[in-house]
């Protein structure tokens, strides 16, 4: 599976492509998306452009939500340095920003694994008030030493995700963060997580606001499930989110021996590799439980392979 759609709604709002010839027509009612685009190119607009001219509109700073799309070379990191920049130089245009999606670029624009990122530290630190930050794709991705006061929502999109991010985010400062969602991905994709990069998560003393947990679209998905089980977050979060990932009966036989499952409001296991019998063996738990979208292993040469759903 590919990321093949934009996002249609970010920030609590309706997404809709900027036309840098009308401007900003909803600063309240929706959330732009800023994307090159065939037509754009054709024209000879470059991303710098592009975000130029909505930086410039009277009514910048009225926003709340941005979704930065495809840039030019969005699998170079260049590219996203630039992005960075702009944004950093107009910060205090963007009073209003609470929202930010760094890289809502589809696989026909560029496959997750390309897209290149940078150190976004700067963007936490010129930016205090910001409630959201969502960034797909991690090469050359780094968060640096985060102290944030009020950062609610952190999303890491990829197909294979460093060590180090993960470590920076188990030593990041974020007193009010309820959602926190980590696509942990394959080593074939630079993914070199293991369970002890994740397991300080599972505390339950980082960040005491914590609602929900997703670490998805993990190979290691049965290795998560077992240490879930054992943990004291079970005590503290109302969603576990373990989809996109390889999980099998293995792992979520270990879910359905802890006592304390029944405690959440949501077990999301969607796109998973559980048979029928341990389908309907989760569905008899007392909170919902997504288990749509089940897998079939892969038997090539004598193996039985299972594979996280975004990689490339």
């Amino acid at each position: 599976m590919t990321i093949s759609s934009h996002a249609k709604e970010f920030g609590g709002l309706p997404v809709r492509e900027f036309d840098p010839e009308t401007g900003i027509q909803d600063a309240w009612g929706v959330t732009y998306r800023l994307t090159l685009g065939y037509d754009k190119e054709q024209q000879g607009m470059t991303f710098s452009d592009l975000l130029e001219k909505y930086l410039s509109d009277p009514k910048v700073g009225e926003v709340t939500a941005l979704v930065i799309g495809c840039w030019d070379g969005a699998y170079e990191g260049e590219g996203v340095v630039s992005v960075v920049d702009q944004l950093l130089d107009a910060s205090d245009l963007l009073t209003g920003l609470r929202h930010l999606f760094l890289g809502d670029i589809t696989y026909d624009e560029s496959e997750i694994s390309w897209i290149g990122q940078t150190d976004v530290s700067p963007l936490l630190r010129s930016f205090p008030q910001l409630e959201e930050l969502r960034i797909r794709g991690s090469n050359n991705l780094s968060l640096g030493r985060v102290n944030h006061d009020h950062l609610k929502t952190l999303i890491l999109e990829s197909g294979g995700l460093g060590a180090d991010v993960v470590q920076e985010v188990t030593a990041a400062v974020l007193p009010e963060l309820e959602h926190l969602e980590l696509w942990l991905g394959t080593d074939d994709y630079g993914g070199d997580v293991t369970i002890a990069d994740v397991e300080p998560l599972l505390t339950g003393v980082l960040f005491p606001k914590l609602k929900y947990l997703g670490l998805r679209n993990s190979i290691f998905a049965d290795e998560i499930a077992k240490a879930i089980a054992a943990a004291p977050i079970l005590n503290q979060v109302d969603v576990v989110d373990l989809s996109l990932g390889t999980l099998s009966d293995e792992g979520a036989q270990a879910l359905l021996d802890c006592n304390r499952l029944n405690e959440l409001k949501k077990l999301d296991l969607h796109y998973h590799y559980l048979t029928d019998e341990m389908c309907k063996k989760l569905s008899t738990l007392d909170l919902e439980v997504d288990l749509d979208d089940q897998q079939e292993p892969d038997e090539y040469d004598g193996e039985m392979n299972r594979y996280c759903a975004v990689s490339e």
